[in-house]
């Protein structure tokens, strides 16, 4: 009896111990109180009879609610006129001409290094070869013949170089993309401004053939003449319109109507006198002296490799002459080809031609807007000083003194203009 008590307390103290210990580990084990999971109580969702009382209050809210400074938003739109589609249609065009010009620009400069280095290589060879035959005389009929062969190859290939003046293609197709970008940024300025009108369009295509009529991409039967009896300058521009309104205005020093005023127009008007005197002569004058130097060259060059052939098959008879006459005439024949081709004396003559057509449109566009009476449909007298005084690379305040100066002397203002121009 006593043993089963014994053994029954045992039992009963080992379930006691047993039960501590798991209340032990089940206290050591619980998180701190932020990591236990809130209670968290989902609220009713209302019947329609509440909705749509809620709808009610907020509509009376809303609606009682007072509007301070209220203004109409208005949304302007560009409308896809039959216009603005023409004109898309031109840019495109324009695009895509100033892809082609970049792609002949590159091409013509290749052209004209190749064409230079291949002649001068023929020469020189033919040179070196027509020296040899002479001195291997009388073995040396192959370097005979082969230089007289190179001579003649060199003088076609001479001939058709001058003929078409590579670098002065390469400075057209420069002047050409630059025309276009410009006509291309101002068809995009339209386009996002306002509305573009049919007179738009219009100006938009001609100025679009009257650059393709100035800076033709086709050599044969289209090309620029590059040997004229004198430098005109080039014209991009399509001819500008007569004015046929009447005289409207009659503005004086304090009345200014569209950012006109006398003083602006005598001002414009004794600018654009000065530069046509003088900017306009001197780029006609050097680029004339551009023109003699390229004819003088072109025709040298052919000239000398024809005497150097004639010379090279003469070798070996009548003396040491033939060899002489080549050798000394190749030679010659490769400086005149490096200065003509690269010294680029083409593109200086058609730099020349472009500066003096600058000048030019800038007299015509100062003339047209002149000559307009009504005011309100002259572009803005500011904007469009401003526009003169960018184009001539000065200031506004500049060119004012230029002006004033001139009046003063009497259009004499070549010190001044030297400065300024």
């Amino acid at each position: 009896m006593v043993a089963l008590q014994t053994s029954t307390t045992l039992s009963l103290s080992s379930i006691n111990s047993v039960s501590s210990k798991k209340s032990m580990i089940t206290s050591s084990i619980s998180g701190p109180n932020y990591l236990r999971y809130p209670k968290i109580t989902v609220p009713k969702l209302p019947n329609h009879a509440q909705k749509q009382h809620l709808i009610e209050q907020l509509d009376k809210l809303t609606t009682n609610l007072p509007l301070r400074d209220a203004k109409p938003i208005t949304i302007t739109t560009t409308k896809n006129t039959n216009e603005a589609i023409k004109l898309y249609t031109i840019l495109e065009a324009v695009s895509d001409r100033i892809e082609m010009h970049q792609n002949i620009g590159n091409q013509r400069v290749n052209w004209n290094s190749l064409f230079l280095n291949s002649v001068n290589m023929i020469t020189l060879t033919a040179v070196t070869m027509a020296g040899l035959a002479e001195a291997s005389e009388p073995h040396g009929l192959g370097l005979k013949v082969s230089s007289a062969l190179l001579f003649a190859a060199g003088t076609g290939i001479l001939l058709i170089m001058n003929k078409i003046q590579p670098s002065q293609l390469v400075e057209e197709q420069r002047n050409a993309v630059r025309l276009f970008k410009q006509l291309k940024t101002k068809i995009q300025a339209t386009l996002s401004l306002r509305t573009p009108t049919q007179e738009d369009v219009e100006e938009a295509m001609a100025k679009v053939l009257a650059l393709d009529r100035a800076y033709p991409l086709p050599l044969l039967g289209a090309m620029l003449e590059k040997y004229p009896e004198s430098l005109e300058p080039a014209v991009w521009w399509p001819s500008k319109k007569q004015s046929t309104s009447s005289l409207k205005h009659n503005s004086s020093k304090g009345n200014e109507q569209n950012g006109w005023t006398r003083e602006l127009e005598d001002d414009i008007r004794e600018i654009v006198g000065v530069t046509k005197s003088k900017d306009v002569e001197d780029y006609v004058r050097l680029g004339n002296k551009a023109l003699k130097l390229s004819k003088m060259l072109a025709v040298s060059g052919p000239i000398l490799t024809g005497i150097a052939t004639v010379g090279a098959a003469c070798v070996g008879q009548g003396g040491p002459w033939g060899g002489l006459v080549a050798a000394v005439a190749g030679s010659m024949a490769a400086a005149v080809n490096t200065i003509e081709h690269g010294g680029q004396v083409g593109m200086v003559f058609e730099m020349y031609r472009n500066c003096a057509g600058f000048f030019k449109l800038l007299e015509e566009t100062v003339e047209s807007a002149l000559e307009e009476g009504d005011l309100q449909k002259r572009e803005n007298g500011e904007v469009f000083e401003l526009k003169m005084s960018l184009h001539l690379g000065r200031s506004l305040s500049e060119l004012r003194e230029f002006a004033d100066k001139s009046r003063r002397n009497g259009g004499c203002v070549d010190e001044f203009a030297s400065k300024l121009f």
